[in-house]
């Protein structure tokens, strides 16, 4: 058998097998992330090189089945019977050995060559869980090769064994079900017609038939002629009058009869019932009550860890720039030449002294807290909270990017499976406040009022999300779809990923934003110079002057704040004309809230607001970007009140 010039080589697993770290030890830094044709659902592709021999890697959405309604696991079906790979991977959780195993069979049905990753055996031996590889090889046909993805482990035999089966090809063994089902697979597969379009072979095609008739997940192959759907709907009734189950329920139950008795031959557990280190941390985490008290501890901790190494760094560094400036000053004048000068000394200096002191900590934090696998249960526990907003569990995985930035959050609502969700979710991601503003929360409210404070701001930033979701779910009538969600196994954190997660974060803050701040101060200085500020000021000092009791200079910082939400703390000091240590003398406590609360509430960012125009539409983006505002105000206004 001559293998293919370039080889397609899919990842095929259930969520949380490991599939896309072992995807990524193999595919590394030339991996690209982009839509399947004709769809909004991203897929991570790569040509690798490997031992001189190209393939073409693709790691596909988390599915159970091979029958589902989920458009993202849809996508999964498509690219398998639609553009016939010539390799399936197959990713197994060998900690959960029995329920990885039922796509495991599915996939051994369709008949494709294929090579199983008994991944994450750390984490089943951990649990006391041994698996005999070999033994699994051997009943299904197909190379089986325990691998940690996480550590690299098993992946140089893996790629071995997959070279080797696109060479010399494979003989699957296919568990068979129960003699009366059998029977029924074998009458349709007999009558099916000529020219009957077959997926990989006739058997596997029969059971989909069978399967899919009546079932939500869709008919397998769409329209069929009426005699040969009168057959099959004749066998389903023939299966369920017998099994007194829907025969989709019958074939699900023998296929997971044949994964539990598969796993009971190949793996045994030594250590009995007694339970595992993890198992008793996570029934302290995961406590109806310890659980949230938990939660509240660890974000208080995160936060005045942030504040603890920021405000030291802020303070270390923006001095060396204040003496820059002062002697620049002395030698310049206050002409054209200093205000440049200037308005680059704020640019670069506010990206080094103010924001990087609080946004690294910041990222490496919530790199440790998701390596943890910390930020899976902070999701499982605020499950309740999404309800009562109108939205399921899987919501809280884009909010919690949202802290990063808003921007790849609202893109990974795609995982949603309702448009309705997706849109809903899209919309409340803005008013999370991302790494920028939080630089600007801990910056400004946290360094000069203390970081208690920076929790209430927090606490009441949670609240606007519950009672802005609830209004617009009002509005929103349609259902979330079901959903279990999955909590990885916890494991500690890896210097090198929380590191490297870390560094990419910044690496972006630099390339990207780190321009827009100096050109911003740059062109603001060139305002001030020419005094073209005042005319921006001046139109908006009605909302700023009288609406907000704000200083009439900071109606510019508004512009500006919306290319970039880190430049408003940077213009902030500008506009007022003061540096960091001076700017309580112009301004009261009580002012710097009410600009925290407006800035971080109104309008999103422009790279936001054009991705939520690019996911939801132009209407949606919109209407997020005018409730933005309108939050700002009616809350700006509420607290200037109270204060």
């Amino acid at each position: 058998m001559n293998p293919p010039e370039v080889p397609a080589v899919i990842f095929v697993g259930q969520p949380n097998s490991g599939k896309s770290t072992l995807f990524n030890s193999i595919a590394g830094h030339k991996a690209e992330t982009s839509n399947f044709p004709g769809t909004s659902i991203k897929h991570t592709h790569s040509r690798v090189n490997i031992g001189g021999r190209l393939l073409d890697v693709v790691d596909l959405p988390g599915t159970y089945s091979l029958c589902t309604s989920d458009p993202a696991e849809q996508v999964v079906l498509t690219h398998l019977f639609s553009e016939r790979p010539d390799l399936i991977v197959n990713v197994i959780d060998a900690s959960t050995l029995s329920r990885g195993l039922e796509l495991t069979l599915e996939l051994v049905e369709l008949g494709y060559p294929m090579v199983v990753a008994l991944n994450m055996m750390d984490v089943a031996e951990r649990k006391g869980i041994q698996v005999d590889p070999a033994k699994i090889e051997r009943l299904l046909g197909a190379p089986v090769v325990a691998t940690i993805a996480a550590h690299g482990r098993g992946v140089k035999e893996l790629l071995e064994r997959a070279f080797d089966v696109l060479d010399k090809g494979q003989s699957l063994r296919s568990p068979r079900f129960s003699d009366d089902v059998e029977e029924k697979v074998a009458e349709v597969e007999r009558l099916l017609p000529p020219g009957f379009p077959i997926v990989s072979n006739p058997r596997f095609t029969a059971i989909k038939l069978i399967e899919t008739a009546g079932h939500a997940c869709g008919d397998f192959l769409g329209e069929v002629e009426p005699g040969l759907r009168a057959t099959v709907d004749g066998v389903r009734r023939a299966i369920e009058e017998r099994r007194g189950a829907p025969a989709y329920e019958v074939i699900s139950a023998e296929r997971h009869h044949q994964a539990m008795k598969l796993a009971e031959e190949t793996s045994r557990v030594l250590h009995g019932k007694r339970m595992t280190w993890d198992k008793k941390v996570d029934a302290v985490l995961m406590h109806p009550v310890l659980g949230y008290l938990i939660l509240a501890a660890v974000f208080l901790a995160f936060f005045f860890i942030i504040f603890k190494v920021g405000n030291p760094l802020e303070t270390l560094l923006i001095g060396p720039f204040n003496s820059l400036k002062a002697a620049l000053a002395a030698r310049l004048g206050s002409g054209l030449l200093f205000s440049l000068a200037e308005g680059l000394i704020q640019g670069v200096g506010g990206g080094v002294a103010i924001v990087l002191p609080y946004f690294l900590p910041l990222l490496f934090l919530m790199a440790v807290l998701e390596d943890l696998g910390y930020l899976a249960r902070a999701g499982f526990l605020l499950d309740a909270f999404m309800h009562r907003i109108g939205l399921h569990g899987k919501s809280v995985s884009p909010f919690i990017l949202g802290f990063g930035c808003n921007v790849p959050a609202i893109v990974s609502t795609r995982i949603l499976e309702s448009q309705r969700d997706r849109v809903l979710t899209s919309i409340l991601i803005p008013f999370i406040p991302c790494s920028a503003r939080t630089t600007i929360v801990l910056a400004l409210v946290a360094f000069y009022l203390g970081p208690l404070w920076a929790m209430g701001f927090y606490a009441v930033n949670i609240l606007i999300v519950a009672v802005v979701g609830w209004v617009i779910s009002r509005f929103l009538k349609e259902p979330s779809p079901g959903l279990i969600l999955e909590i990885p196994s916890l494991k500690a954190p890896r210097i090198s990923s929380v590191l490297r997660k870390t560094w990419l974060q910044v690496y972006s803050f630099v390339r990207f934003a780190w321009p827009i701040l100096i050109a911003g101060s740059l062109v603001l200085s060139l305002l001030n110079y020419f005094r073209a500020d005042r005319w921006i000021n001046d139109v908006l000092a009605p909302l700023i002057v009288k609406g907000l009791g704000l200083p009439h200079d900071l109606g510019v910082t508004l512009v500006f704040g919306f290319l970039r939400k880190e430049l408003s703390l940077i213009m902030m000091l500008q506009a007022l004309g003061v540096d960091y240590q001076n700017l309580m003398t112009v301004i009261t406590r009580e002012q710097i809230v009410v600009f925290t609360v407006f800035i971080s509430f109104f309008i999103p960012c422009l790279s936001t607001f054009v991705i939520l125009w690019k996911e939801i539409g132009k209407k949606w983006a919109f209407v997020s970007a005018g409730m933005s505002i309108a939050v700002a105000l009616a809350l700006s206004w509420v607290v200037r009140l109270v204060l």
